[in-house]
């Protein structure tokens, strides 16, 4: 009986051992992928948040930071990433292109790595199973190779936020597996190339914050599946292509400012159902907006600021969904605050600067507090005081109110400790500075009827500038 014990007892402990035995052969690194990763360690000249301290001979490469070996001992995905923005963190160096040697890599992500220097990674073209291609915020520079469609098992490319320079490649429109491409952030220059069309199965198009010219290209007829299309920051011009009409059932994401675009709003923007962001702000459209635009119930952020829009503007109904509204520097004369806009009970991000409105801010009663997280009302012909209101918005950081005829005692103005941003300038306000002022981050106070003496505060001369008698630093002594 006892022979019979030990002898299951041996075949037991035989069998855990050759499992163990398998899982650590299968979990150990093939040599040329830890060869490919330690020559990408020593093109590495600082690493202060020693993120690759896990990396040396005497361990697994499988089991250092941010390599990744799930079902063989190959490499298929490799993470670096700086979450901190403190420049003191940031890995120097350059890319080795010993990292050809990952064949089995699959993924490759380098993000906030922004000490990293070179050109595009010539290596990525020796990966035959690369399909995940994050280079994010580095400081790559040079031109995105001619041969980039080369790369055609690509299901993402991402280079945002780097300083790579020229055209974008025509060779682009072989990247026909691509779901998501982001140049956005760098110095790309000469117009949108026509064979993005091919790229059928793009859900994010992102190339904002470059500078691109010319039209936008009339190639969205395609890409039936984009739901998220970035243009802004570039220098395009003329009116939104046809095709854009195409792009109703699914697009979400629409962001064209700060380019030169011009031409009225398309009609065609009501059936964008899905739409939950539309940005055309900075750019010259001019008309009126189309009253059908009250159809999209269910947009969250609009941003048509910056432009030549003339009255009127359609009521929309937008109570629960709306979380921000910029209709700033237009042609509009809005008389009061929209009773659509008060009504919203989401909305934290209201700026309607220069919008023609006439009313007394003691008359604007909003259906509920703490609601706001910015205000710009700015460049209107607005009174009363602000007092309540500012009493009462306990989670407001932004507060713009310049150019209007707020008259009330500044010396009993009350906010919360959420407050960064105070812009009383050019109204008659009056009373002295109170002390508390000297915890913002930003300030004016110019142009208005203040008297008496400084509280301590950081700001410079022109947040304090042509009032009555103001004195103390940073303005001059005080007499007596």
């Amino acid at each position: 009986m006892k022979s019979c014990f030990f002898h299951h007892l041996f075949l037991l402990t035989a069998v855990i051992f050759l499992r163990f035995l398998t899982l650590t052969t299968a979990a150990m690194c093939h040599p040329d992928d830890e060869t490919g990763l330690l020559a990408f360690k020593s093109a590495i000249t600082k690493d202060p948040s020693d993120i690759l301290s896990t990396w040396n001979k005497s361990t697994n490469c499988c089991s250092w930071e941010g390599v990744n070996c799930p079902n063989n001992n190959r490499v298929a995905v490799l993470t670096i990433r700086i979450e901190s923005n403190d420049a003191g963190l940031f890995l120097s160096g350059t890319i080795s292109p010993s990292l050809s040697k990952l064949q089995h890599l699959e993924g490759i992500v380098f993000i906030n790595l922004k000490n990293i220097t070179g050109p595009f990674p010539s290596f990525l073209f020796r990966l035959p199973h690369i399909k995940y291609v994050y280079l994010e915020n580095l400081r790559l520079s040079g031109p995105l190779p001619a041969n980039i469609g080369a790369l055609n098992r690509l299901d993402t490319l991402t280079v945002k936020g780097n300083q790579f320079s020229g055209s974008i490649p025509s060779s682009i429109s072989k990247l026909t597996r691509l779901n998501y491409l982001n140049l956005g952030g760098n110095l790309l220059t000469g117009t949108i190339p026509l064979g993005i069309a091919n790229l059928k199965l793009m859900s994010n198009l992102n190339l904002e914050g470059n500078r691109l010219s010319g039209t936008i290209p009339d190639i969205f007829k395609s890409m039936s599946k984009l739901r998220i299309l970035t243009l802004s920051r570039n220098r395009l011009s003329g009116k939104l292509p046809p095709s854009f009409a195409s792009l109703a059932p699914v697009l979400a994401f629409l962001e064209l400012g700060q380019n030169n675009l011009s031409g009225s709003i398309p009609s065609y923007l009501s059936r964008f159902m899905a739409l939950d962001t539309l940005d055309l702000s900075k750019n010259r459209f001019s008309g009126s907006v189309p009253k059908s635009l009250a159809k999209l119930t269910k947009i969250a952020n609009i941003n048509l600021s910056h432009n030549l829009l003339t009255d009127p503007f359609p009521v929309l109904d937008v109570k629960n969904d709306l979380l921000s509204l910029d209709l700033s520097y237009n042609k509009f004369h809005m008389e009061t605050i929209p009773e659509w806009v008060t009504s919203a009970s989401l909305l934290s991000s209201l700026k309607l600067a220069k919008c023609g409105i006439k009313m007394s801010l003691d008359d604007w009663k909003t259906r509920q507090t703490d609601l706001y997280d910015s205000i710009d009302l700015s460049d209107n012909d607005i009174s009363g005081s602000p007092v309540r209101f500012l009493k009462e918005e306990r989670q407001l950081r932004e507060f713009r109110m310049s150019g209007n005829k707020l008259r009330f005692d500044l010396g009993k103005l009350s906010f919360s400790k959420t407050l960064e941003t105070l812009d009383l300038s050019r109204n008659l306000v009056f009373g002295k500075v109170p002390a508390r002022v000297a915890g913002l981050k930003i300030l004016n106070l110019s142009q208005n009827h203040l008297c008496g003496k400084l509280p301590a505060t950081k700001f410079p001369k022109s947040a304090f500038a042509i009032n009555d008698c103001l004195c103390g630093s940073p303005l001059g002594h005080c007499k007596g």
